[in-house]
């Protein structure tokens, strides 16, 4: 690996996109916006909401306890992150982390990863808000056709808000987040009051393996303890989404690297007290194991239908804050690699429009990509695409990690922002060997097979793009823009501010 040469600490402020008249994107993101965009990227509502049953069916109750090594390991990973989010601040994290410390070409595939590991999740919540929230509060019979239009649905207005206002997108995402922090809380005391009232609560649940007690291949390797650890290692990731908005945070050294680190902490709490109190709800382990949406009839078990659909409601509108921040990471990562020519159709791809400042071809791809997977790919080939989306993050944060150990000695670090001091080799050096775990529980299981192969397909199409990169644009990967230049060449609407048009034109040179 090559690495540039240290920068002085004017030169690392050069990381920082300028002020002035320079075309960028609008900072309009305080403190709890950012924490609040990390925090409902994880959202543990919904992610509980979503692998529950999974859990219940893999490792059984107990299984819930596997949460506390997810919650630790991550943490160590988000340590890791937020000290490059400290450093550089500008749009697409990992890419530009790796494209400015090692080479333009290691950073091109962090960036090809990164996109598609987020398309691909945008695509996965909002089919999941359609088919496991959405539809249950209208009533509305399981249909995979029906599934499939509501996720469009979803996508366009998810769209139509990002690309409205970046302030609007930061409000919305922290009224989700609070509503989020609401539902855990209510659902919490009120189970705990119920049970207190009526007993109807065990608490030998949480040491239960339910039905994978005669589960021969349990402890096995890719048995149903290990597959147990899905619910927490798919649930918290997306933690550095901060960092793919920073250009857009005010005082984005500091409220970046505490939003990223915050919000794993603060989800890893609220998840395993949320896990505990819900496990000890369970009445009957088999009936709700077996239940389509287990934690749906845990709460009409404990508290009847009607706080069912209420809860419900809140947990749809938790889908939808968080499918945004998936949203609007992924266009800004399309947006940083485009701007630097490194994207396709990149003089399409990096148009910022005056009057929103936001991205809005960017954020368009991501719908169009929602549409052809929804129209194209059947059911099967579907559900193999999206569950190869976990393996994704797990491969960029070791990656991630990988590059910190190989650059770290030559940071520089910024006065006042995030820094571990002497715990940051040890912490990275065990978050390395956390992250080979990951790898290894999710390659393991017999069914890992596809999905693995889908993420290689993703790799490969990538390498061929890079290839054509080489051979046609090749300066594109070997000069990289030095501080602001980068954004300095956001394309921009020519028209006057005041204009209504969502469209850009696009400047001479794109």
């Amino acid at each position: 690996m090559t690495v540039n040469a240290p920068r002085t600490d004017a030169q690392a402020d050069a990381f920082d996109p300028p002020a002035g008249d320079q075309p960028q994107l609008r900072r309009t993101l305080g403190g709890f916006q950012v924490f609040a965009i990390s925090f409902a990227f994880i959202s543990v509502a919904v992610g509980v909401f979503a692998t529950y049953g999974e859990m219940l069916q893999t490792a059984g109750p107990v299984g819930i306890w596997l949460w506390v090594a997810a919650a630790t390991g991550q943490t160590l990973v988000a340590l890791v992150v937020a000290q490059f989010a400290a450093r550089i601040a500008l749009s697409g994290s990992s890419y530009q982390w790796a494209s400015r410390l090692a080479n333009p070409k290691i950073g091109w595939f962090f960036g090809w990863l990164s996109f598609w590991y987020l398309a691909i999740a945008v695509v996965t919540m909002a089919n999941a808000m359609a088919s496991q929230a959405v539809m249950p509060l209208f009533g509305m019979d399981a249909d995979e056709g029906t599934a499939r239009i509501v996720t469009l649905v979803i996508l366009v207005i998810q769209a139509a808000l990002v690309i409205a206002s970046t302030r609007l997108f930061g409000m919305i995402t922290s009224a989700a987040v609070g509503v989020e922090l609401g539902i855990i809380a209510v659902l919490v005391v009120a189970l705990l009051v119920v049970i207190a009232l009526t007993g109807g609560g065990d608490i030998g649940n949480l040491t239960s393996r339910g039905v994978s007690i005669s589960d021969p291949n349990y402890f096995a390797i890719g048995g149903g303890l290990m597959a147990g650890a899905l619910m927490g290692l798919t649930t918290l990731v997306g933690f550095d989404s901060a960092a793919n908005l920073a250009e857009e945070a005010k005082d984005p050294f500091r409220t970046v690297p505490r939003a990223i680190v915050g919000s794993v902490v603060a989800a890893s709490v609220a998840g395993l007290i949320f896990l505990i109190v819900l496990t000890v709800s369970i009445k009957d382990v088999g009936a709700v194991t077996a239940d389509a949406s287990p934690v749906a009839a845990i709460i009409r078990g404990q508290l009847g239908p009607f706080w069912e659909r209420i809860l419900i409601g809140g947990i749809a509108f938790a889908f939808f804050g968080a499918g945004m921040v998936v949203m609007a990471a992924c266009a800004r990562q399309a947006f940083a690699m485009a701007r630097d020519g490194r994207f396709p159709a990149s003089g399409l791809m990096k148009r910022v429009n005056r009057r929103t400042r936001t991205p809005v071809a960017a954020t368009l791809l991501i719908v169009a990509i929602g549409i052809v997977l929804m129209v194209a790919l059947p059911g099967d080939a579907l559900n193999q695409l999206l569950v190869g989306g976990t393996l994704l993050p797990a491969l960029m944060y070791g990656a991630i990690v990988v590059l910190y150990l190989a650059v770290r000695t030559k940071l520089e670090r910024k006065e006042g922002g995030f820094n571990l001091g002497r715990f940051e080799l040890p912490v990275t050096i065990v978050a390395l060997v956390w992250v080979a775990l990951v790898l290894f529980v999710l390659v393991t299981p017999p069914d890992a097979l596809v999905p693995a192969l889908v993420v290689l397909g993703l790799i490969l199409a990538g390498g061929v793009y890079f290839a054509w990169l080489m051979i046609f644009r090749r300066t594109v990967l070997e000069n990289e823009p030095d501080g602001g230049a980068a954004v300095e060449d956001i394309e921009v609407d020519a028209r006057p501010e005041t204009t209504t048009d969502a469209d850009a034109s696009t400047a001479p040179g794109a």
